[in-house]
């Protein structure tokens, strides 16, 4: 075979023989080879991931059915007890004033409880009660036998120093999660709480019940407050997951959520996080509760997340949505902290 071709004295070089695959009998040439795969794209996670061509709109993960489900289990748990002579768990709410969403989120408490037959206790404080007095009422309900969980529902009116209420709820009976004893125990590792934060929980049971795998999960958390940010981040971190906690100094925070696997937007800014934050296929929590006027509903607004849920769910793979989603689980982990905290007194066997 001629490898050159003279022309006027000067070689020029043809192309080689096209190559023969041997599995196939195809013949390929040298410039349409396929390149050997980068061990960098080999060993890409693409759990989460979903192809460009495939437009299906995200699974929404509804924090209400699965509290439902939740509060079911811990009703028929109840009627167990009772069969076993027991008597009923108790969760005792301190409420300070008359804010009406303070009113409203005990008196979805209070429902919740009756519900899976927990034995309900609100106590009504005026607003202008002296902090001595207030916790003198927090020791009544650390001292009832008959109350296994004690809350203080936040916020406080300004006069009182809300750390020091919070820190005199008994670390047995400390359901919310966010004493300090439960705190601690929580970012100590080798040791568990009494009781883990409920929002928190709330979005880690949402995630596993929803089938999101977050072992070697890459997972950015948008915010960094006590009662979720750190909270859940750590949690998540004990699951073995690789976290990212992004705040108001976070630079470019959304390429940091474009690396995700899992988002939990917890900032408290309405539709922050956009659609061209979440990377194809990533499992999204929205924590946020932002009110918006709108004249169509009766009380004269609607709640809006964190995330621009509208064209979010487009890109997500799971999706929680606002309202629906995290705020029925936090009310449902709050039962579920309680009935563990009425076990270890009442039935130590089985706690």
């Amino acid at each position: 075979k001629l490898q050159f071709l003279y022309l006027i004295g000067t070689p020029i070089p043809l192309p080689p023989p096209p190559k023969i695959l041997r599995s196939s009998g195809r013949f390929l040439a040298p410039s349409t080879r396929r390149p050997a795969c980068p061990a960098s794209v080999r060993h890409f996670n693409t759990r989460f991931l979903r192809t460009p061509a495939t437009k299906m709109p995200a699974e929404i993960i509804s924090g209400k059915e699965i509290a439902a489900t939740i509060r079911g289990e811990l009703k028929a748990d109840v009627e167990k007890l009772r069969e076993q002579g027991k008597k009923d768990p108790g969760l005792a709410v301190i409420i300070v004033g008359e804010r009406k969403d303070s009113q409203t989120y005990v008196r979805l408490k209070h429902k919740a409880a009756e519900e899976c037959g927990y034995k309900s206790f609100q106590i009504a404080l005026p607003a202008d009660i002296s902090q001595e007095d207030l916790v003198e009422k927090v020791e009544e309900c650390n001292n009832n036998p008959d109350i296994h969980g004690l809350i203080v529902q936040l916020p406080l009116p300004k006069h009182i120093n809300e750390a020091a209420v919070l820190n005199r709820v008994a670390y047995a009976k400390d359901v919310d999660g966010l004493g300090p004893d439960n705190i601690c125990s929580l970012y100590t590792r080798g040791k568990e709480p009494m009781a883990y934060p409920c929002t928190p929980l709330g979005i880690i049971t949402m995630l596993e019940r929803s089938g999101v795998e977050i072992e070697g999960a890459r997972a950015a958390v948008i915010g960094r407050s006590n009662i979720v940010g750190l909270p859940v981040a750590h949690m998540l971190m004990q699951r073995n997951a690789t976290v990212t906690v992004c705040h108001t100094r976070t630079k470019d925070m959304a390429a940091v959520c474009r690396e995700a696997d899992i988002v939990v937007a917890a900032a408290g800014c309405l539709e922050m996080v956009k659609a061209d934050w979440i990377r194809p296929g990533a499992a999204v929590i929205d924590v946020g509760t932002n009110c918006v006027d709108d004249a169509t509903k009766k009380q004269g607004y609607r709640t809006v997340g964190d995330v621009d849920f509208a064209n979010a769910k487009e890109v997500a793979g799971k999706i929680s949505p606002v309202p629906g989603g995290v705020g029925p689980m936090t009310i449902a982990m709050l039962l579920s902290n309680t009935l563990r905290s009425f076990k270890r007194v009442e039935c130590p066997e089985s706690a």
